[in-house]
């Protein structure tokens, strides 16, 4: 047992230098979809202070380029390499036209890429019932009204399609858009999908969230073993503080404490993904114990399910 972390040790600076012999630091090409802000933007600071060559993507044009230059400037400060090296481009990554339209840029420009990060999402705040328009008692046996009307369930579809969309299209588009590019144009192809605890451990009044960011974990699993020439890691974060509460396509409560101080901080959930691509990891818990959470979840999911409620604060 105590020469386990010596092994693992030794074994990411092998896996690391591995991908330095075939794509050094200065050389490599990285797309961050969702660089807008959150983990994203955290990722391509870190990326473009180590001087690779970064493209920030991001559907708000001002928020892209205020991004882009702030990648800019460390790069200088760090590498001496930051002004022509950092590429800002506002797109949406479910949409076809605009994921195309990046591919041929980075066609263009780069002749290729190496490292493509997903990091864009949306959250979701309520239970399901609530998106329609109905309220649950304490033990969730009585409801108030006591069913939903055409127009709530139509609601809860409603909002369920903009989850899906962002969650799930999203990843799907630019699979399909940047998968073929990777495999043709890098020595060391390389995918990061930034997914959440809430995908493999269902959490209350995270229905939709939790349900739409598994559904592209999985395809992203199944992805990796259909090209295994790419490598691809899996990025599970617990909490992450910030203001990703704000994009919830359902403008729900937020019943948990201290949701926007609490939880990981992103320059270190950025960092630890960007290590984690470095040495070839597959699937990534961060805090590394909550590995055993999952694990637990199907050992004893009645304990995981009661601290759930307890985290989230949700008595139905």
């Amino acid at each position: 047992m105590a020469i386990i972390p010596i092994f693992i040790t030794i074994r990411r600076i092998w896996l690391r230098s591995r991908r330095i012999l075939k794509v050094s630091k200065i050389d490599e090409r990285v797309l961050v979809l969702g660089a807008s802000s959150g983990i994203g933007r955290s990722i391509a600071h870190l990326y473009a202070e180590r001087g690779a060559r970064v493209c920030v993507v991001g559907r708000r044009e001002d928020k892209v380029e205020e991004v882009a230059e702030e990648c800019r400037i460390r790069g200088t400060l760090s590498s001496g390499y930051g002004p022509t090296r950092v590429l800002g481009i506002s797109g949406d990554f479910a949409d076809v036209d605009d994921m195309v339209r990046l591919r041929t840029m980075l066609e263009t420009e780069w002749d290729g890429v190496d490292t493509v990060i997903v990091a864009a999402g949306v959250s979701a705040l309520q239970p399901l019932m609530a998106l329609a328009g109905v309220e649950a008692n304490a033990n969730g046996t009585k409801f108030t009204p006591p069913k939903a009307t055409k127009e709530g369930i139509q609601k809860a579809v409603d909002i369920t399609a903009l989850a899906t969309r962002v969650n799930y299209v999203g990843p799907l588009v630019s699979a399909i858009t940047f998968i073929p590019l990777l495999t043709a144009t890098s020595a060391s192809p390389s995918i990061l999908l930034i997914s959440s605890l809430a995908a493999l451990i269902p959490a209350p009044t995270r229905t939709l969230y939790a349900s739409t960011k598994a559904a592209s974990l999985v395809l992203y699993q199944a992805l990796s073993i259909e090209h295994p020439a790419i490598n691809f890691t899996f990025f599970a974060p617990y909490t992450v503080e910030g203001d990703f509460r704000a994009s919830a396509v359902d403008a729900g409560p937020v019943r948990e404490a201290d949701p926007n101080k609490s939880g990981l901080k992103r320059e270190d959930v950025a960092l630890r993904c960007i290590e984690a691509v470095d040495t070839y990891e597959k699937t990534v818990f961060m805090p590394s114990w909550n590995r055993i959470g999952h694990l637990l979840y199907w050992i004893w999911p009645s304990l995981v399910e009661w601290r759930a409620r307890k985290k989230y604060n949700f008595g139905a």
